[in-house]
């Protein structure tokens, strides 16, 4: 009988001589980095990155953030750090999980909290809309939701793209499932803004059971520094750890090699 399988990524069954195995093969990869509130130590092959909401309404100079008179310097920051390291995370079997905005054209599924966010006058602008930028803030498939061109250009086939609709990437989105049926125990969180989306994402991670590292140089926020500093005291604090991005990269490397 022809060896099969079935099912998809880490999680994926095995089918010989009439006999189905559900045991995952091989010894953990380990890799172990400098992390506050102490050294941490991973399995490659349960762990994924999230890049939170890189895209061009948040971080690109003709995006809804700068039109609105925002200072979106910061917001690029991740960029670099995020070019040079995410290749080796891919290299070393780490899923890449892009996790962006991607609203609804007609918004039927977003709470009235959402869309004050970005519409707090209730004048119709905000997500979906054309104003001030010329192409729908925020909406599927558009510019604005769109990865920056930099990110973009480095993205792979097989990576992953999950569209989500609130702060948090874990409601109302396929997020959880993707990420258990990867057999992912612990989550890397780079991208922007630190302090919202990407602070909400991990906290619900947390709260769900997976082991969360903050890529401190992968991630940013336009948000006063106040914002910046509570976010990393309360990831170390209750939620997981912080750590680099370059040192996780390097670390990913050597175990690979």
């Amino acid at each position: 009988m022809t060896p099969g399988v079935i099912g998809a990524g880490r999680r994926r069954w095995h089918s010989s001589d009439g006999r189905i195995s559900v045991a995952r093969p091989g010894a953990p990869r380990t890799a172990l980095v400098d992390a506050l509130p102490a050294p941490v130590e991973f399995d490659l092959d349960r762990t994924a990155v999230i890049v939170v909401d890189m895209q061009n309404d948040f971080c690109h100079p003709d995006g809804w953030l700068a039109a609105i008179g925002v200072d979106v310097t910061s917001a690029r920051s991740p960029i670099e750090p995020l070019v040079n390291g995410v290749p080796a995370l891919r290299r070393a079997g780490i899923p890449v999980v892009w996790l962006d905005w991607g609203a609804r054209a007609d918004r039927a599924n977003l709470p009235p909290n959402v869309i004050h966010v970005y519409d707090p006058e209730g004048t119709g602008v905000g997500i979906g809309s054309t104003e001030p930028t010329g192409t729908p803030v925020l909406e599927r498939n558009s510019w604005s939701a769109a990865l920056v061109d930099e990110l973009e250009r480095i993205t792979a086939d097989d990576d992953i793209r999950v569209d989500k609709h609130r702060m948090s990437g874990f409601w109302d989105t396929e997020l959880d499932s993707v990420l258990r049926n990867l057999d992912v125990t612990t989550l890397l969180f780079a991208g922007v803004n630190a302090d919202q989306c990407v602070l909400a994402t991990l906290i619900d991670a947390a709260c769900a059971g997976y082991d969360t590292i903050m890529l401190e140089d992968a991630c940013a926020t336009t948000s006063p520094d106040f914002c910046w500093d509570a976010t990393v005291y309360n990831v170390r604090q209750c939620f997981g750890f912080t750590a680099q991005l370059a040192d996780v990269a390097l670390a990913c490397g050597e175990v690979a090699s």
